[in-house]
């Protein structure tokens, strides 16, 4: 005759019943530096009981790495306008929800389901006649989503690679450098980001993308101390770096 199941099995069953039924969803953008609201109380939820300390921070980063990534794709087509018409949207809107719609899970056809840094390579080359924004906004998002293997809500039966999330952090920095310096044939910009008028720089892109990078270092800080592993550092120069696998 099989044991009685203990008090904290039939508590993990029901915490992981009630996640099942939640659908996958991605955050809103962030809001703007300086405009962010105080953290929410948030009711208690019966997954919440299939959840550790660390889950919850892990969902935490995640979601707002992701709303950056959204806020940067926002910045990014408010800056060049021509590129949503590229893709024959009926305007920025319109680009970003299909480009942060779950049922896509970050995969179109239009970039030949290229996610990650391919899409950022994609978008970032000077022949490539799409539209750039969507192209590396699904890139950026899509990267800080593979490396929570695809989740933005973890239990106690999930693990997480610290070394995913450290690469994505160095591919981030990489993303930046390479979205402020590429330049087409003729020494133009593929894409207006840090740039002013006259001697004026535009700092928000670059902040948000400085969230992004403390939020995949810290979880992966943290994840490393969970599982006991070490991190392997990786040095390159931003100028000839090239994006490490995730």
């Amino acid at each position: 005759m099989a044991p009685a199941p203990t008090r904290l099995a039939c508590v993990l069953c029901l915490g992981l019943a009630a996640c099942a039924g939640e659908p996958t969803s991605y955050p809103p953008a962030a809001p703007s530096t300086g405009k962010r609201p105080a953290p929410a109380e948030q009711s208690f939820r019966a997954s919440d009981l299939a959840r550790s300390d660390v889950d919850l921070v892990a969902e935490t980063n995640a979601k707002e790495c992701l709303g950056s990534a959204r806020l940067l794709m926002e910045k990014l087509y408010r800056r060049n306008p021509r590129e949503w018409r590229k893709g024959n949207f009926k305007g920025m809107d319109a680009a970003m929800a299909r480009a942060f719609d779950p049922q896509f899970q970050f995969r179109f056809a239009e970039l030949g389901d290229a996610r990650g840094a391919d899409a950022i390579v994609l978008a970032l080359k000077p022949e490539y006649s799409g539209d750039r924004v969507f192209a590396f906004g699904v890139g950026l998002a899509s990267m800080v989503l593979l490396s929570y293997n695809g989740k933005t809500e973890f239990y106690l039966a999930d693990s997480l690679d610290a070394q995913k999330l450290y690469n994505s952090a160095r591919n981030i920095e990489i993303a930046a450098w390479k979205l402020a310096h590429a330049r087409d044939a003729r020494g133009e910009l593929l894409m207006l980001s840090n740039e002013g008028g006259g001697d004026i720089v535009n700092l928000s892109f670059e902040r948000e993308f400085g969230k992004m990078i403390a939020y995949q270092d810290v979880m992966a800080q943290i994840t490393a101390q969970r599982t006991n592993r070490t991190i392997r550092k990786v040095v390159q120069t931003l100028a000839t770096a090239v994006f490490l696998p995730i």
